[in-house]
């Protein structure tokens, strides 16, 4: 059986309490002061400034992850997946100060092992994180759903390129930056029991404002893993952008195909169980039974290659008598997704039951 998981941030909230009684049993989390959170959104023109904590204070050193940890245990879950890391732009593009990063980053990679949280979800997008043009667009029965449409977001302020901070970016100074981090996380993740589960480009574009996306098609992943041949080089399997991807030669993919492939190699770590409407360019996110993906044929696959570790719905639409503060996280829609997956989950891999005493 899948680990049933929720992203829930670092305060605790109702939501906390729903996730629960909808059967979650693991946490994955962002952390309070660190890249992404500071990042919500700001491909998408929105942004958040980071500002470095204090030194000793860190949310990626073992003191600030303990007590997170213990956080999410005193509400009955366990924290089995981190989203976040200490800043990595210089480590991206191999800029200097990317030793520093790097540091920064086996750090958190050493007290997550030594804490026995056992993923480190992170990505390849320089200078920008996940991508949305706009964010309240009406869907089913009036919710609000994000929508990501290229040529908005080519007409944004270029992240790179002439005039801008960062100057002229290259494909080749990424995947060698890539080859450079790995070389360096690979050997002390294998030590600390830790999988590094890269994310793909969000939306899976060759290039975004400016910026090259290398993590755009099954073909990276696969160049990506033999890199740095590791057991704790994985894949984060974030189903709507792979459903986005093409493959070298322009074809669609085949998304239970591609599970099967990278779960053969034991290379999936973590999924995002989400899915999509409409093509690279030009694409809302949908409710997970509408989209255009076979979810039951993914979760057979997933049972087919034996996947037992954590996965969690992403990106589900606002519904009625929400705030859409937190676009694609809001409640409802996930308590909605979260049904929807233990129903596959249970049709895919057989309800073994759980049972459990009667109590008071």
């Amino acid at each position: 059986m899948i680990q049933l998981a929720e992203l829930l941030l670092p305060d605790p909230s109702p939501l906390w309490h729903l996730v629960r009684q909808c059967g979650v049993t693991h946490a994955v989390t962002l952390l309070d002061g660190a890249e992404q959170r500071a990042r919500w959104l700001r491909a998408g023109g929105h942004s958040r400034p980071w500002v470095r904590p204090v030194a000793g204070e860190e949310p990626w050193a073992e003191p600030a992850l303990a007590r997170l940890q213990q956080r999410y245990a005193d509400h009955g879950l366990t924290l089995s997946v981190v989203e976040d890391s200490a800043p990595m732009d210089a480590v991206r593009l191999g800029l200097p100060g990317r030793d520093e990063q790097i540091e920064d980053v086996l750090t958190q990679i050493r007290a997550m092992g030594r804490l026995g949280i056992g993923t480190l979800c992170y990505n390849w997008m320089a200078l920008t994180s996940w991508a949305r043009t706009t964010v309240d667009v009406p869907w089913r029965g009036g919710a609000l759903t994000t929508r990501y449409r290229h040529a908005e977001s080519e007409a944004l302020p270029p992240l790179a390129g002439p005039g801008t901070d960062a100057g002229e970016v290259h494909e080749v100074q990424l995947w060698r930056a890539l080859a450079y981090f790995l070389s360096a996380a690979a050997p002390v993740a294998e030590q600390a029991g830790v999988t590094l589960a890269l994310h793909p480009d969000d939306p899976p574009l060759p290039r975004l404002r400016g910026v090259p996306r290398i993590m755009r098609s099954p073909q990276a992943y696969r160049r990506m893993l033999d890199l740095v041949p590791s057991p704790a080089v994985k894949v984060t399997c974030c189903q709507g952008n792979w459903a986005l991807m093409r493959e070298e030669d322009g074809a669609g993919v085949d998304l239970p195909a591609l599970i099967r492939e990278f779960g053969s190699r034991g290379a999936i770590a973590f999924v995002h169980f989400r899915d999509v409407a409409g093509d690279v360019e030009d694409f809302v996110e949908t409710f997970h039974d509408e989209g255009r993906t076979d979810l039951l044929a993914c979760m057979q696959a997933y049972a087919e290659i034996g996947f037992a570790g954590p996965m969690r719905p992403d990106h589900v639409p606002t519904m009625a008598g929400e705030v859409n503060e937190r676009p694609g996280y809001a409640t409802l829609g996930r308590l909605f997704a979260l049904g929807y997956i233990r129903g596959l989950e249970h049709a895919a891999y057989g309800n073994r039951g759980r049972p459990r005493p009667l109590t008071p």
